[in-house]
């Protein structure tokens, strides 16, 4: 039943079940991130036909992204305080009609001024999600099966590609404008969804763990947070509490290494059309099909890959997780070193896959690591501290690329800049197996004296 999406099943936590509130919210969240995307990478589909109309200059047109970028890392604190202290189903289910209305407003748009604005508006609101998305999966999923759950929700991030072919389909045939109009009908139906959800009690499912795996407790859920729902976030100054989350290790591990990550990836694959183009003469259709097979496919088998290794090493090894994560980034940023001196396109494409495969296997893993070792009560925080670090890093990516090209005469050695970047951070995360189990007790200590 619909007004039921995200309800304990017969009213009741089963500790022992992988999905004590079953698969629906995941789903609910999975769209979500997925209508995110699409709507965020129209643009990208899209933009030789507003270049045209407007006649604005390459760098106006570049200027977007890195404005959307910079909006993004301003809301995403402020959106982690919201998180923790106001109803995390009813945030994201504003925020993605803001979404549907930003999206209708670039199809109105009258001029590049208020279409930048609009940009920069959906960057903001999409950023604003994140922090509550990421504190619901921990309440609704336990430790076992995060890594899936995660990794289901964070996979959406790398699938723009989905967006740009839209956008460029759309726009061919019925216009840029009616582009954008169009995909307000998927935005509007997405946040009626994300306002059926139950909003879950925070911190509860980590009681009934820490009280013992495979009881059962009672457990009250209301469609907003009652008074008692964040008892610890109320009572605890904002000051104080982003204190005591950035002072965990893990936290602050898992999140400057995805940071590194996702600024060596931002770089690389942004020029890797270019880099397709000037190195191996193919055409821009058939070096952008190429890219986006990379992302996708590699994204897609790392995250399932992830996802089946966090479960089978999460208990088993020392901070699994943790293993499987770095080391993949680790690995994989080697395997693109290898793959950057190719001098085939097919050499290039098949190891820029497997390298792509390596490193998204840190998907679902860093993030459940992530809501293990940060209190139910400030995991919004937690998630924004993530969200600030990626967004803040992967702007710099491709500029970085242009600049040392610029200077060297090489777009390769560009590209070869960010690599010890992504080895850095593996090593990083790696290293927060050190941590990892004295801060993922903490959690399950306080949620037992709670």
């Amino acid at each position: 039943m619909l007004g039921t999406l995200g309800s304990p099943r017969a009213g009741r936590i089963d500790a022992s079940s992988p999905a004590p509130f079953g698969w629906a919210p995941l789903v609910v969240l999975f769209i979500v991130g997925l209508v995110d995307r699409i709507e965020a990478n129209l643009l990208s589909g899209v933009l030789p036909h507003i270049i045209s109309e407007w006649g604005i200059s390459d760098v106006a047109a570049g200027a977007i992204p890195t404005a959307a970028a910079i909006a993004g890392a301003v809301v995403a604190i402020p959106a982690g305080y919201l998180a923790d202290r106001r109803s995390r189903t009813r945030i994201i289910a504003v925020v993605v009609f803001i979404w549907a209305i930003a999206t209708a407003g670039s199809g109105l748009a009258t001029g590049f001024a208020m279409f930048f604005a609009m940009r920069v508006l959906l960057a903001a609101a999409e950023n604003i999600d994140n922090p509550a998305s990421g504190s619901l999966l921990a309440d609704w999923y336990p430790p076992v099966s995060r890594a899936k759950a995660y990794g289901l929700v964070r996979v959406t991030t790398y699938l723009g590609g989905i967006g740009t072919l839209i956008g460029g389909v759309l726009a061919a045939n019925v216009g840029w404008r009616n582009t954008f109009l169009i995909m307000v009908i998927p935005g509007v139906l997405t946040a009626l969804l994300v306002w059926l959800l139950r909003e879950p009690r925070r911190g509860e499912l980590d009681r009934v763990i820490a009280g013992g795996s495979g009881t059962e407790n009672q457990v009250t859920v209301t469609p907003e947070p009652t008074p008692d729902s964040v008892p610890v976030t109320d009572k605890v100054p904002f000051g104080t509490q982003f204190g005591q989350v950035i002072r965990i290790p893990t936290l602050i591990f898992v999140c400057v290494g995805l940071g590194l990550l996702t600024l060596g990836l931002a770089g690389v694959f942004y020029w890797m059309t270019t880099l397709m183009v000037r190195s191996f003469g193919v055409g821009t259709d058939a070096a952008g099909s190429l890219s986006g097979l990379i992302t996708v496919v590699g994204t897609l088998s790392g995250t399932l890959i992830g996802s089946w290794l966090g479960r089978r090493w999460h208990g088993t090894r020392k901070g699994g997780r943790l293993l499987a994560g770095g080391g993949g980034i680790t690995i994989g940023a080697l395997i693109l070193a290898v793959a950057l001196s190719m001098d085939t396109l097919a050499g290039l494409t098949v190891l820029t896959i497997l390298a792509s495969t390596s490193m998204s296997i840190a998907i679902p893993n860093m993030t459940a690591c992530l809501a293990d070792v940060v209190p139910a009560s400030a995991r919004g925080l937690g998630f924004a501290v993530l969200q600030l670090l990626i967004t803040g890093f992967g702007a710099f990516g491709s500029l970085i690329v242009g600049i040392v090209s610029e200077r060297t005469g090489s777009l390769l050695t560009g590209m070869y800049a960010l690599v010890p970047v992504m080895v850095i951070g593996g090593l990083l995360t790696l290293g927060a197996r050190a941590s990892f189990e004295r801060d993922a007790q903490k959690v399950l200590d306080a949620a037992r004296t709670s």
